[in-house]
């Protein structure tokens, strides 16, 4: 199993999906988006999987200080312009990825040991 967690240290979701897998005792490797944010390749990557409307996060303050919900966007291009949009955590294990909290997934990743 080869997790990666990509969110904020501030992220409360983030937090848990890291205890998450501490309590569970499986490495992951933390990449903190406020240090290094998300290449256009990786979120490419990360898109193909989840969808394109499936990475902004609709509840962040930041959507709505822009106003996106009354917008036509593309998801990616806000997202690399601002990476306080990305819906976190994003978390991928090998080919597989979740966008949010997704506790009934990662438990089934572990269960089928991915």
């Amino acid at each position: 199993m080869n997790i990666q967690i990509f969110g904020t240290k501030k992220c409360n979701n983030t937090k848990k999906a890291q205890r998450f897998f501490k309590e569970r005792s499986v490495n992951f490797h933390f990449l903190d988006l406020n240090e290094k944010p998300l290449s256009r390749g990786e979120l490419t990557k990360i898109t193909v999987k989840i969808g394109k409307d499936n990475i902004i996060d609709t509840e962040s303050k930041e959507y709505k200080n822009k106003g996106l919900a009354w917008m036509d966007y593309d998801p990616v291009e806000e997202v690399l312009e601002n990476n306080q949009l990305l819906k976190t955590p994003v978390v991928r294990n090998g080919n597989e990825v979740t966008a949010g909290y997704d506790q009934k997934t990662w438990a089934q990743w572990i269960k089928e040991g991915k």
